[in-house]
């Protein structure tokens, strides 16, 4: 005699109060390429929610006041090319520092203010 129900595809056990557990994944395990895909979205996920700080913007300030001061010196031209770059550098250092945390931490309100919309059905 023919089936006339359907059988379910997943198993699944019920408990005593009532509920229903059902197992994790059980098809293939993922790929390489896809494990790397949701690693990277999960740590860029965790670094667009962290709220900016000092320390972080000072350091980018650092980085980019470097590069400057290499691309000055290198470039400078005149009696005293590494005394002009390094004052150029620091003056970078102390603009960059403040513009950069401010830039971070409204940006970061945004995406928070964002995230909290679409969590909440309007």
């Amino acid at each position: 005699m023919a089936q006339t129900k359907r059988k379910r595809r997943t198993k699944h056990r019920g408990t005593a109060a009532g509920t229903i557990q059902t197992r994790g994944r059980t098809g293939r395990p993922p790929t390489a390429d896809e494990r790397k895909k949701q690693t990277r979205m999960e740590a860029r996920e965790r670094r667009l929610n962290t709220p900016p700080s000092w320390k972080r913007s000072a350091t980018m300030a650092a980085f980019a006041s470097v590069a400057l001061f290499l691309l000055f010196s290198v470039l400078g031209r005149g009696k005293q090319p590494l005394q002009s770059a390094a004052i150029f550098a620091v003056f970078a250092f102390l603009l960059y520092t403040p513009g950069g945390y401010y830039m971070e931490l409204v940006m970061y309100r945004r995406r928070q203010k964002r995230k909290q919309q679409q969590q909440v059905p309007k």
